[in-house]
């Protein structure tokens, strides 16, 4: 989906096929039969974007046959799609019983990230749409925390480095500019915003940016125009922003929270908690992560006894469907999405062009709250959407056939 900025500039608006992961490139042609397209049907519009994720066995069969990518570009245009973003931050397995911290892995670390993210680029530039000339990737921040030294450090930034010449050395040969951006999550070596301006103005390529992911803001209890503002002073460029909602606790401490909040807590994905205890009745625990946080790897530790202060609001990392709160007592930060995206494309020039819908946790809702079947899927999906147009056109930007 596309809009019309106060400015003239236009920003895309797509939602992340992580939802419904597949590791090969028969996958993702099965992705958009059946469900990218249906979505766009259901939302009655002509085209819509989408962020692909494109797992390691894709990405590679993509840039080792030429007709394979053309293929691909061809079903896209087919069914009423395009892609002017891509998910670059799991490698492979996004689809499997228990990812939790393997999504981590190959970090910046690991001389295999850089290849895969040049690959993806690779595949983006030729993507694009005919009348796009920009796209966009976002990557994990740099490393989980642990196991990250100095030695691991500076692979990553040599790396980092390499990746903002091959996108230079990509633009000069095909005309199309491909801007990579960390995305800032809890536990990460890169856990805020904040932390992310030191190591992207030390690498200082416009490049290389940054991926505001609205869940993982409000997990770690950033205001939104205070983080932006600072990017913006700093000069890291914003490549992105996923558009996402966590989950917020505003009462942990009484059971019927902590019961609902157990719902919440499965096997799959890593659901980082957090607090920022206010309140000198808390009782000391947790982790201390960031000035003023204190926080857990999962939620299940959270709710195990005391191992984190209650006395405040909890907020976990998982990415609650837009349109659809959790019921009480439990709600979702979707005011901080709403901040965010007012700083983000609601002034005289938005600071990105390119926004993305990415709730991939409908399979790991509570079973209750589960789609049932592709249809409900495709339903949720596309009231997430319609949402995210609203408060697009809420901001004065108009919506393009």
């Amino acid at each position: 989906m596309r809009f019309r900025h106060r400015d003239g500039s236009t920003v895309h608006l797509a939602y992340c096929t992580n939802v419904h992961p597949a590791e090969t490139l028969d996958g993702v042609l099965a992705q958009l039969r059946d469900h990218c397209e249906p979505v766009r049907r259901r939302l009655g519009r002509d085209r819509i974007g989408i962020g692909l994720w494109l797992a390691k066995d894709a990405v590679r069969a993509l840039v080792t046959d030429p007709s394979a990518l053309r293929a691909l570009r061809t079903e896209l245009d087919r069914r009423g799609l395009e892609v002017v973003t891509l998910n670059g931050f799991p490698y492979e397995g996004f689809g499997a019983e228990h990812v939790k911290y393997r999504v981590y892995k190959p970090d910046w670390g690991d001389p295999e990230r850089l290849d895969h993210t040049t690959a993806l680029a690779r595949v983006l530039a030729a993507l694009l749409p005919d009348d796009v000339t920009e796209g966009s990737i976002s990557t994990l921040p740099l490393a989980w925390r642990t196991a990250y030294d100095e030695r691991r450090a500076e692979t990553a930034r040599t790396s980092l480095r390499t990746l903002a010449e091959r996108l230079d050395a990509l633009q000069e040969l095909t005309g199309r500019s491909i801007r990579v951006g960390l995305e800032p999550e809890p536990g990460c070596t890169v856990e805020t915003t904040g932390d992310a301006i030191a190591p992207l103005t030390a690498i200082a390529h416009d490049r290389i940016g940054v991926c505001v992911d609205t869940c993982h803001l409000a997990t770690s209890f950033e205001d939104p125009h205070t983080a932006l503002d600072a990017l913006t002073r700093a000069r890291v460029p914003v490549v992105k922003a996923q558009l996402s909602a966590a989950l917020h606790a505003e009462h942990p401490h009484l059971p019927d929270v902590r019961e609902a909040l157990a719902a919440f807590d499965e096997p799959r994905f890593l659901h980082q908690t957090r607090t920022s205890p206010t309140s000198h009745s808390v009782r000391a625990g947790g982790t201390p992560i960031a000035a003023g946080l204190r926080g857990t790897d999962d939620l299940g530790e959270a709710l195990e006894g005391e191992s984190l202060p209650d006395g405040s609001p909890w907020r976990a990392h998982f990415h609650v469907p837009l349109h659809a709160a959790p019921a009480a007592p439990l709600t979702s930060t979707l005011p901080v999405l709403k901040d965010a995206l007012n700083r983000l494309v609601g002034g005289p020039q938005p600071l990105t062009r390119h926004l993305e819908v990415e709730t991939y946790t409908w399979q790991a809702l509570p079973p209750r709250l589960r789609p049932r079947g592709r249809a409900q899927l495709t339903d949720g999906i596309a009231a997430e959407l319609t949402l995210a147009r609203d408060l697009l056109t809420d901001l004065g930007l108009k919506e393009l056939p």
